[in-house]
């Protein structure tokens, strides 16, 4: 089996970057829709406007509907091809990335991603995940090259609430073990995604201090880097396994909809290392990393806490579905 490595075109991490967007842009394309959600426009769309004002390139705005479904991908595509865009920018989170990934590769337009949280690994990858109208997972939409540029304005991130950034964490916690237990990866990517690891297991307690106190240390900045560029690199050119397909059952229970995508991810690695039985001792420094940070151990801090036996295992059902990375793990799991 082929090895692959896989990264976006340009990855660029500083503050106050969010004000060159449309620099950026301009050596692009000449007219852009900026993917975002009502309240990120209420912070930021002044400044990503003042931005395109200085540039050559026009700007269209629109509102996100608040799920990446097929519905509201097939929606912009139709506008990217109304208004004549020939370049997609999604600003905002996860589900906004995904959504302006998969519209540019319909729409066969560029793409650029500026996060003002860094609460996923999704901003690097070539992948969409696609959930139904309800939120529940439906499918993974593989695209053919990762976005042209992933823009991190530290400013903006830094007053994100710290949960967000914690979640990413939470997100970039399975990269090392999923890239461990599929085993089919480079050897620069098994090392980014071990880097990943190191660095939040060094960095993290210090990044989530530093961001309750609203500053931007050097350990809230390694921090931002293996939540977006390690683990996102490292996850797409090593694989997922457990942890992410563990996350997909959970979207079937209602009670964790209010739950973000690295906190279920956490716990689904946590679940991945029970079922690889590994040494105590490592199991218990990631429950107590994850304890410190903020992560849920348990399924009540999931909010699961009185479903039904039947219940997870409909979980488990959808985590072992025949299309979903369970499968990647080095033996068989069953519901």
């Amino acid at each position: 089996m082929a090895k692959i490595l896989i990264s976006p075109s340009k990855y660029l991490q500083g503050a106050g970057e969010m004000k060159n967007i449309g620099t950026y842009a301009a050596k692009c394309g000449k007219k852009a829709l900026v993917l975002i959600s009502q309240g990120g426009y209420r912070r930021i769309g002044a400044m990503i406007e003042e931005s395109f004002a200085g540039s050559d390139c026009n700007v269209v705005f629109d509102y996100f509907n608040g799920e990446c479904c097929e519905s509201e991908i097939n929606r912009l595509v139709a506008i990217v091809k109304e208004k004549g865009c020939d370049l997609v920018i999604g600003v905002g989170g996860g589900k906004i990335f995904d959504t302006a990934k998969a519209v540019a590769y319909y729409a066969e337009k560029p793409v650029f991603i500026c996060p003002t949280i860094a609460s996923t690994d999704a901003p690097c990858s070539a992948l969409s995940v696609v959930y139904t109208e309800e939120g529940v997972f439906e499918r993974y939409l593989f695209l053919p090259a990762n976005p042209n540029l992933v823009l991190m304005d530290t400013d903006i991130i830094v007053k994100s609430p710290v949960r967000l950034t914690v979640a990413g964490m939470g997100d970039a916690l399975a990269t090392y073990f999923e890239a461990r237990a599929g085993g089919k990866t480079t050897e620069a990517a098994m090392a980014l995604a071990k880097l990943c690891f190191d660095t939040l297991m060094e960095e993290g307690v210090k990044a989530k201090i530093a961001l309750e106190a609203g500053v931007c240390t050097p350990a809230v900045e390694k921090v931002i880097e293996a939540n977006t560029l390690l683990s996102g690199i490292g996850f797409e050119s090593a694989g997922l396994a457990g942890a992410h397909a563990i996350h997909n059952g959970f979207t079937v229970l209602e009670e964790c909809h209010h739950m973000y995508h690295g906190e279920k991810v956490a716990f689904g690695t946590l679940t991945q290392l029970v079922l690889e039985n590994v040494p105590l001792d490592e199991l218990e420094d990631i429950i107590l990393w994850c304890i410190e940070v903020g992560l849920p151990v348990t399924l009540a801090e999931l909010g699961a806490g009185n479903v039904t036996d039947d219940q997870l295992m409909e979980v488990a059902k959808t985590a072992c579905a025949e299309t979903d990375t369970l499968h990647n793990m080095p033996f068989e799991v069953t519901p």
